[in-house]
Formats: structure tokens, sequence, C-alpha cells
């Protein structure tokens, strides 16, 4: 050890025999209790550590069993290294991930005793034969994030005791070896993202004490074995992202507590019995080409429920919301057809069933039961009648969107209580009536959403409270009035829609974050355009289309340095144009009075800087983010 101390110019470990003559008490250093006498691990990860000389010196600690040098940039393991601490029987597991090494995996002779062996995100490439043949009680194997190739290794130590085998993010190609199957204490294979290809060997139900199988984001077809509903220990089976075909395995859920087949080509209908196990927490079967009717029994404690973009019809049935173990299930985007299912719980977290022909709005004594519900989706069905108010019990919403329906009445001023609501979206309906000023109440409020229905009455001041809100979506409605002289305080907005109404009078000073938007188009504005405008220095779109403004353009849109669309048609503005950068799309048209024009009055121009649609779709993308952005709870790797 003090060999080792002098080898070492780390200042984070201090390892320093004049401070503390006994090694035992150094950082990253564990002794042999009770009486410390002899040194069984050294940690030295993510101390920066760049040379491998050190490495051998290691090896004249003969009692030593564990070896953690991840999280530094080490390049290269010494062949004397390998030579010395071959002779180590103690020596029990090796971690050099998160380094950078590079060059073909290195042999491994001797190691009697190693049981794990860790160099995943690291640089190796070339292929893998016999370099690990030698190491007879080898039980855990993690070579993930390198660059491998060839096929997968089948070579992994004599005694073929391993247990967890980790290949995944490599570029191994080729089958996956029956080789594998001889392996049987695996528990654990990891084989995800690689370019393997065939199908899965049915042999593979011989692996008895196999709890994980992830083979997501590869090339492998065929069915899915049927085997793997024999493995009673399997807890965990994704193989998402490739392209298997044929039905889903009957009872393939009996012991499953993860099943994710997302991304493939399976067909066929959903097996009846496939959501009844009550250990089943997640489940995903999106992106498929499967049918038919969605089985009844769907578990006690579900938590997530994604149904959208299918074939459902019909209403949702009043025990559609009564109990049975499952969190998350993802069936979205097949060819689902027929009712909704017939049991979800009260513990239902999240529930979309978008882009259906569901018409009748869910039972109201039923959905005042979902008091953890966070996420509603039910956009894009034919839902009538009007909004129930034992919705507005489900006090945990952050994110309600009933958008692209037939719903009618009157905004309910239920929609105060909801305090923990973000993002409202109830745009294309048949809405009427005034706002109510108990939606200005929701101080969480980030995305406002009511465009296209039939609201009438007047803008509430009271909406700039919303110091939260981001995007004021209010288009296409009746209202009336004026706009609210304190709109400015709203500092948080960056999109605000107000075009197609019957809104006049002076426009106020508008707040300065506008970023994406301000549609003021189709609306009774009169007058000059005002100078307040000029303070929207990040403004990209401005649309004043389908007014009555008069008098010049203002110069001061030329000094507008963010802006790409500037939307001025059909006014009754007079002068001449200024001069505009080529990145600004100006529409001028129906102005009659205006003369020397010097920019194109619907020119298509060069673009400086984000493209509109670009800056547009990161917005949708960031909203769309937040819409599920709590619900990591259903998410699982591959």
């Amino acid at each position: 050890m003090i060999n080792l101390s002098k080898s070492l110019n780390v200042t984070s470990i201090s390892w320093d025999v004049n401070k503390e003559s006994n090694p035992c008490l150094w950082k990253g250093v564990s002794c042999k209790p009770p009486s410390n006498s002899s040194v069984i691990q050294i940690s030295l990860s993510w101390v920066s550590l760049s040379s491998s000389d050190f490495l051998p010196l290691v090896c004249q600690i003969e009692s030593l069993q564990i070896l953690d040098v991840s999280g530094n940039r080490l390049s290269k393991i010494p062949s004397s290294f390998l030579s010395d601490c071959g002779k180590l029987d103690e020596l029990k597991l090796l971690n050099f991930s998160y380094n950078n090494l590079e060059g073909s995996l290195p042999v491994f002779v001797g190691f009697a005793g190693l049981e794990c062996l860790d160099l995943s995100h690291n640089k190796l490439d070339g292929t893998i034969d016999l370099e690990l043949d030698g190491l007879v009680g080898l039980k855990s194997l993690n070579l993930s994030l390198n660059h491998f190739t060839g096929s997968v290794p089948t070579r992994l130590g004599k005694s073929k005791v391993l247990k967890e085998l980790k290949l995944c993010k490599n570029m191994f190609h080729g089958i996956i070896p029956v080789e594998v199957m001889g392996y049987r204490n695996l528990t654990l294979i990891d084989f995800s993202v690689n370019n393997i290809s065939g199908s899965v060997p049915d042999r593979i139900g011989e692996l008895s004490k196999l709890e994980v199988l992830i083979l997501s984001s590869n090339d492998l077809s065929g069915e899915i074995p049927q085997s793997l509903s024999d493995i009673t220990s399997l807890t965990r089976f994704a193989a998402n992202s490739n392209k298997f075909n044929g039905s889903i395995p009957a009872g393939i859920t009996k012991h499953l507590r993860n099943l994710n087949l997302g991304y493939n080509t399976l067909s066929g209908s959903i097996p009846s019995e496939l959501l009844s196990p009550l250990n089943l927490q997640t489940l995903d079967l999106s992106n498929n080409r499967l049918n038919g009717s969605i089985p009844a029994g769907i578990t006690k404690h579900l938590r997530n429920l994604d149904l959208s973009y299918n074939s459902l019809s019909g209403s949702i049935s009043s025990d559609l919301l009564s109990p049975l173990n499952l969190q998350t299930v993802d069936l979205s985007n097949n060819g689902l057809s027929g009712s909704t299912p017939t049991a979800l719980s009260p513990s239902l977290v999240r529930l979309r069933l978008g882009s259906n022909s569901l018409d009748y709005v869910i039972p109201t004594a039923a959905i005042a039961t979902l008091q953890n519900l966070i996420y509603l989706e039910l956009e894009n069905n034919t839902l009538t009648g009007l909004i129930s108010p034992e919705l507005f019990s489900c006090q945990s919403l952050e994110l309600l969107n009933l958008a692209q329906n037939q719903l009618s009445g009157s905004l309910p001023v239920e929609l105060g209580n909801l305090s923990h609501l973000q993002v409202l979206k109830l745009q294309f309906n048949k809405l009427a009536g005034e706002i109510p000023i108990q939606i200005t109440q929701l101080s969480n409020l980030s995305i406002l959403n009511i465009s296209w229905n039939s609201l009438n009455g007047s803008i509430p001041p009271s909406v700039a409270s919303l110091n939260n809100l981001i995007n004021m979506n209010l288009q296409g409605n009746n209202l009336n009035g004026s706009i609210p002289e304190n709109i400015g305080s709203m500092t948080s907005l960056m999109e605000l829609q107000l075009g197609e109404n019957h809104l006049s009078g002076d426009i106020p000073s508008m707040p300065t974050t506008l970023q994406i938007a301000l549609n003021l188009s189709s609306n009774l504005f009169e007058g000059h355009i005002p100078v307040t405008l000029a303070k929207l220095t990040g403004l990209e779109i401005l649309d004043l289309l389908n007014n009555k403004f008069s008098g010049e353009i203002p110069t001061f849109f030329g000094q507008l340095g963010a802006l790409t669309q500037l939307i001025l048609s059909n006014n009754q503005l007079s002068g001449e144009i200024p001069k505009f950068g080529s990145w600004v799309f100006v529409n001028t048209s129906g102005n009659e009075r205006l003369t020397n024009s010097t920019t194109p009055s619907t020119a298509h121009v060069k673009k400086k800087g984000k493209p509109i649609a670009l800056t547009i779709v990161l917005w949708a993308v960031a909203a769309a983010a937040f819409a599920v952005g709590g619900t990591a709870i259903l998410l699982y790797h591959y």
C-alpha cells in the first residue's frame, strides 16, 4: 500500500502515510474485519485518474477482493496487471466502467475467484472469442456501451455459473446463439440496442431462473416463443422496437410484472387472460397491428391506461373505473375496436382514450372516484353533452384534455377547484357562455386553450393573475370588449392567440416575454398600430390581419430582430412600406393606400436564425413533453 500511495498523485483521496500510517483508514480503502489486518477493497472511482501505471502495484495486495476504478480516464489495462492480478485467488470484483478503455477486449487468464467483471461505458471494440473463457467463477458480466462487433459471445466461463449478462448498446449482430441457453443460472439477459437478428430460440424457456429479459431495439423477427410463459421467475420482458410478428403468446403475463412489446408487427387479438394476473404492473402493446376488442379485467391498482389512436367506439362503461394491480397499460396505435374495457381502478393516475370514436362522456358517478388521476386525455372523439361537474372532484388533475369533441354548454365554474391544473385544453368543441373568472384562480396553469368554441363576453381582467401561463389561446370565439389593460403583467406569457373574435378598443402594452406569436387578427381594432409593440423584441410572428388599422406602418417593426412573419393584410394602412430584412415574411395585401412598396406584399424570402416552422414545432414538443412529463412512472428503459 505504501508503494501504491506513492504512485498515485490524486489530491482527492489524500493517501499520505505521513498523516495516517494505517492504510485501513484511508479514503476508499476497506480492510477485513474485525482485526483490520488486511486490505480487501480499494475504491478509486471518479477521482480523475488518467494513468494506468499504478494498476500493477494493486496486484501486490494478496488479500484484495474488490477493485473499483470506475469513472476515471483510464485508456488501457496493462498486461502486467492482467498477469499479476490473475494470480490473486481472492479477487472477486473488477470494475473498470466509465473510463476510456480502447482496443480489443483483454485476455483474462487466471482470476480463479473473479465473480463480477464490469467494463461497461468504455470504447472497447472488435469481436469477442476466448478472452473470458478462463473465468471459471464469473457470475456477472457487463460489457454494455462499448463498440463490440461480431456475434454474441458464448464462451463466458467454463463452469457456466454466469447469472447476469449485459451486452446492450454495442454493435453485435447475427442471431441469439443457442449456446447461451447452456448457462442455466442466468437471471438477467440484456441484449438491447444492438443489430441482432433472427428469431429467439424456443429453448430460452430452459432458463428456469431467468428474471429479466431485455431484447429491445434490435432486428429480431419471428414469433415470440411460447416457452417464455413457462419461466415462473420471469418478472420483466422487453422486446419492443423489433420486427416480431404473429400473435401474443397465451399465458405470457402469468408471472410477469412488466411487459413491453410495443413497436413490432404483432397481430391478432389480445389474449383474454393477458390482463388478469394480479402481479402485472406495466403493459405496452402500442404500435402493433392488434385488432379485436379489449378483454375485460384490467387489474386492481391500474395507474396508467393509454388506448388512444384505435377504433374504439360507443360509450365508456360505468364499471370501467372499478378495481383490479396493473399500473400502466399502453395499447395505443393498434386497430382495436368495440367499447372500452370494463375494469379500471381508483388508483388510476393517467388515462388516455384520445383519437377514437367514443361518443359518450365518462359516467359521472364513476369519475368522482378517481382521486389520484393526474392526466386525463379524451381528445379527438365524438363526446357530446355537458362537461360533468363530477370531473372536478379529481383534485389531483394536472392535465385535462377534452379537445376536438362535441361538448356543449358553458365552462363549469368548478374548473376553479382544480388547483393543481397546469394544462387545460378544450378547443374545438361547442362550448358557449362567458369565460368564468374561476379559471383565473388556477395559479399553476401554464397552457390554456379554449379556442374555436362559441364563448362570448369579455376577457376577465383577472386573467392577468395567471403568472405561470406560457400559452393562452382564445382564438375563434365570439369574445368582445377590449383586451385587459393589465395583460402586460403576465411575465411568463410566450404566445397569445386572440384572433377571430370581436375584440375592440385600445391595444394595451403586451408582455415583453411574448416570443412565439401575437395574433390579433380578424377583430375590430382600429386606429394607429400602437408604439408599445416596439417592446416585443423577441417576437417571431405578429398577425394583425383583417382589422381597421390605419396610418403608416411603424418603422420600429424593422428593429424587431426576432421577427420572421408580419401579417398586416386587409387593413386601412397608408404611406410607404418600410424596408425589412430578407428573413422577414411580410404580407401587406388588401391595404389600397400603401404606396412605393420596397417590400413585396407577399414575399417568400430567406430566413434568418430558426425557421418559423421549427420554432412552432419546438413549442409543440415542449407542450407535449410537459403533457407527459410526469409519466416517468410508466416508462421504463427498453
